[in-house]
């Protein structure tokens, strides 16, 4: 690999991963900018396309060589926000139906002539995980995270969105997936015939984890405003990467992914093409009094 490890390289997220050795990492934890929702103010961002197909088409470009880089056992977890369709957002909406549109790399389908009106919701983490699936990634499952407290909206024509998704994939068939290191503790138990539940060494019986996660949104001082909570990618990474193994997050942004990877005796490799960033993540990285892990 030729990206330094425990380290958050400045650059944009191709580049970077057009950087590292193939099957190098054993798990990918990330969430990429949303469609049409901030300008980071750098230039080559994603998020500022013209179309949703063309923000699709360059996802994917980029999930394409994260395939690459991971592992064949390793994992893909990516949270990815939903948008809705409204005229005069900064001319990112003026050309929403696509003539003639390249299709979508590689060789996936091309999701040109969306028709979308006014009000409509776009549907754009579907049109990523259906695109990366025609890639090649098995599609595992989606995962809602409820955000348990979502900011009120002022809208009296629907319901106030509180939920996102995490789009687990992985590369092949078989993948390594520690189920037992995020499993909940069951309340209500009722005993089997056949004892094949987990426990502890107290004793308590304990369920697969469900896909419904309910975590708060946190901030903290200095960063950007699409942080992600370290209890909501602490799972992702306990069961997508075993101790010593090598997370890759390809969007940074402030760090959140490589602080978890650390303090849970993981590796990490970040690409964010922000340097503004790149500081923040930096600073709390330092805040922290752990050694790093040694490569497993």
């Amino acid at each position: 690999m030729s990206l330094e490890i425990n380290k958050i390289h400045c650059m944009d997220a191709l580049s970077g991963l057009r950087q590292m050795d193939d099957q190098s990492v054993n798990c990918i934890v990330t969430s990429p900018p949303y469609w049409n929702q901030r300008d980071y103010g750098v230039e080559g961002q994603i998020g500022l396309e013209q179309s949703p197909e063309e923000y699709i088409y360059n996802l994917t470009e980029i999930f394409h060589e994260c395939k690459r880089v991971l592992r064949d056992d390793g994992t893909l977890w990516c949270n990815i926000g939903d948008t809705y369709f409204r005229y005069g957002s900064g001319g990112n909406n003026a050309n929403m139906i696509s003539e003639n549109w390249k299709p979508v790399y590689p060789n996936t389908k091309t999701y040109s002539n969306l028709k979308l009106k006014p009000k409509d919701l776009i549907g754009i983490p579907w049109m990523l995980a259906f695109a990366l699936r025609d890639d090649g990634w098995y599609f595992r499952r989606d995962i809602v995270w409820h955000k348990t407290n979502a900011r009120p909206e002022n809208v009296k024509d629907r319901c106030t969105g509180s939920h996102e998704f995490i789009f687990f994939m992985s590369k092949s068939e078989k993948y390594y997936y520690d189920y037992e290191a995020i499993s909940e503790e069951s309340k209500y138990y009722r005993e089997p015939k056949v004892k094949k539940d987990a426990y502890d060494k107290n004793g308590h019986k304990f369920k697969n984890k469900r896909d419904v996660w309910a975590v708060p949104t946190s901030s903290f001082k200095g960063a950007h405003s699409a942080t992600f909570p370290e209890r909501l990618i602490e799972p992702c990474i306990l069961a997508g990467c075993p101790e010593g193994g090598i997370v890759l997050d390809p969007f940074m942004g402030s760090g959140t992914t490589a602080l978890v990877a650390i303090k849970n005796n993981r590796n990490f490799v970040g690409i964010e093409i922000n340097p503004e960033y790149i500081d923040i993540a930096n600073k709390r990285l330092e805040s922290i009094d752990i050694k790093l892990p040694k490569i497993g």
